[in-house]
């Protein structure tokens, strides 16, 4: 896929999301106020912090796609991966707000407190919550595999643990409001269990970013296959020093490899061509490659002349 057209996906993918978001923002806002419901509240908070993230997508993408320049050897695509971290503090932030209010509800009814009973315009409002947040995460997540964008699949996370909220909201909400005002208890305990499972989302989301922002290498079965594929071509007897390592989507390799001494230097850099155009055809031709070649040794361990 050119650069172009997953530029225009990611943007295409994210305005609808943000739009989804920005009326759920407003009818659970109103929902919870109206219908007494401190978990409708909470998660229209988490609307309000997936329409934030859509806008994060939306300025770090352009800025990720930009070409390298003098200041970028390496280009701008680690910016995504800013992106997505950014996203998953916030949705780690979000989880833990959701339990400590939650909490304090409990804390309230287990001293002897009363929360007034939830409505069932909060619970409708729950329901749509639900169904609209699990098709625009649908949508989402098959647009970021199919570009191969992190920040794309971590904002679709972020929609479902909306999706995942809203139901954690929607049993407290109606459990309240089948078995009486006395079990309003049910709404933040509802809350509290979910926001265990948002935590944990933003979690998954941000060890790959410190993984890349701390220079991890790649997988070895990724490692193997590039190894393969370079010792697979005509002329080269060894490689070693292997370092590889992700640049937002896109890899950087860098090896040494061994060939004959006899060479000259056009038909070394000819077969050294050679290799780079195989591994970017494979990895995509935003990858990085450096390749150190190196006269093949002699029994005694000096090089061929």
């Amino acid at each position: 896929m050119k650069l172009t057209e997953r530029e225009k996906a990611i943007y295409q993918v994210t305005w609808a999301g943000s739009f989804v978001n920005f009326l759920l923002v407003i009818f659970k806002f109103i929902a919870g106020i109206l219908g007494h419901s401190a978990a409708m509240i909470a998660d229209a908070v988490h609307s309000l912090s997936d329409f934030a993230t859509d806008i994060v997508v939306l300025i770090f993408t352009r800025i990720s796609n930009k070409p390298q320049d003098k200041n970028h050897d390496y280009g701008h695509g680690k910016y995504e991966t800013l992106a997505t971290a950014i996203i998953g503090i916030v949705l780690f932030a979000v989880g833990a707000s959701i339990c400590w209010n939650g909490l304090q509800a409990i804390q309230t009814v287990w001293q002897g407190g009363r929360l007034p009973a939830p409505g069932m315009l909060a619970f409708a409002g729950a329901i749509i919550s639900i169904v609209s947040k699990e098709l625009i995460y649908r949508y989402t997540i098959h647009v970021g595999r199919k570009i191969n964008s992190s920040a794309v699949i971590a904002n679709a996370w972020h929609h479902r643990s909306d999706a995942f909220s809203s139901i954690g909201t929607a049993i407290g909400i109606g459990g309240a409001i089948v078995l009486g005002e006395s079990w309003s208890v049910l709404d933040p305990m509802a809350a509290v269990v979910v926001s265990f499972f948002i935590m944990k989302v933003a979690v998954q989301l941000l060890k790959p970013c410190v993984d890349e922002l701390t220079e991890k290498s790649l997988p070895d079965e990724i490692e193997k296959e590039i190894c393969l594929i370079t010792e697979n071509t005509p002329g080269v007897s060894a490689i070693h020093n292997l370092r590889t390592r992700r640049i937002g989507n896109h890899y950087a390799i860098e090896m040494h490899i061994r060939m004959d001494g006899h060479l000259t230097l056009y038909e070394a850099h000819a077969k050294a061509s050679v290799i780079e155009n195989k591994l970017k055809e494979k990895y995509g031709n935003e990858t990085h490659v450096g390749i150190h070649v190196e006269p093949v040794k002699s029994a005694d361990g000096t090089y061929r002349e």
